[in-house]
């Protein structure tokens, strides 16, 4: 396959995950019929997505440590793990997200305007992402390290982010839980 073709592979990945998100927010699907009881594992999601998040938060400051101490096989092998839990991750946050489940955010004064910052920037972020990790990743795995190292430089500090926040926006919001 041809680059032309790759891109347009992952454009199409993201944009249709993108989609699912938005249909998912917008609560138009459920995997459950309203009145249906939600099954209990499905309440420990948002806890295991951000154990997911810290995990990938350090799995991907390792890499950065490995590649600069020029370990490319670890690096590899971290960011390709990092990348499959991310990837678990999407899996449980549409499935947790799929049951109509709604959360809302309670606390007041300054606290709250941090939290949503924290959380449009996550959200707006975690969209740019996805294509940014496709593209270094097929950059990388072909070898093509000046390419990787450009792309790189804007996704790594994204997906840092998004991780991280990832987990905050989970530790801020989950004492509002009502479920």
């Amino acid at each position: 396959m041809n680059d032309k073709v790759i891109f347009r592979i992952i454009t199409a990945i993201s944009i249709f995950v993108f989609a699912v998100v938005l249909i998912l927010q917008s609560r138009v699907i459920s995997l459950f019929p309203p009145g249906s009881e939600i099954p209990s594992w499905v309440f420990f999601l948002p806890r295991l997505n951000a154990i997911i998040n810290a995990t990938c938060s350090i799995l991907l400051v390792a890499s950065l440590i490995q590649i600069r101490s020029r370990n490319i096989k670890t690096h590899k092998i971290l960011n390709i793990i990092t990348f499959v839990l991310s990837s678990l991750f999407l899996v449980s946050y549409i499935i947790f997200h799929a049951t109509g489940i709604q959360t809302t955010y309670g606390g007041a004064g300054a606290v709250r305007y941090i939290y949503y910052f924290i959380l449009i920037t996550h959200i707006i972020l975690a969209a740019v992402v996805l294509p940014l990790v496709l593209l270094s990743f097929y950059s990388g795995l072909r070898m093509n390290v000046a390419r990787h190292r450009r792309l790189v430089r804007w996704s790594f500090p994204v997906w840092l982010y998004v991780t991280v926040t990832g987990v905050l926006v989970y530790l801020m919001i989950s004492p509002y839980y009502t479920f």
